[in-house]
């Protein structure tokens, strides 16, 4: 007789290549992190640099900025960002008001003599 045994049921012969079935992947989807309030500052921050006329778009995207920056850390580079561009605008635009009530106040004081 042979010295080849033949394999049983649920055994495998060394020549023969195992294969083992995998567990199935099941990829869940995760919603991304709310960044509204960070990118609508940064864009009222873009805005103000064309419409930067008026002090309400400025200021709306400032407080927007600053509520981003508490509320959504995935959003906090434009937060900041919005936060420096309104910011700088806001500025300005308290710069324009203390320039003219300035030289208003100086035009009264000398027209008063």
């Amino acid at each position: 007789m042979s010295d080849f045994q033949n394999p049983g049921p649920g055994q495998n012969p060394s020549n023969q290549p195992q294969y083992v079935q995998q567990a199935p992947v099941i990829v869940g989807y995760q919603p991304a992190p709310p960044k509204g309030l960070s990118i609508t500052s940064m864009v009222l921050g873009l805005v103000s640099i064309v419409l930067g006329f008026t002090f309400i778009v400025p200021l709306l995207g400032f407080i927007l900025g600053i509520i981003g920056l508490r509320k959504e850390p995935a959003g906090r580079g434009m937060a900041i960002t919005g936060l420096i561009l309104n910011g700088l605008f806001v500025l300005g635009w308290a710069l324009v008001v203390i320039a003219v009530v300035g030289l208003g106040a100086a035009g009264v004081a000398t027209s008063g003599s």
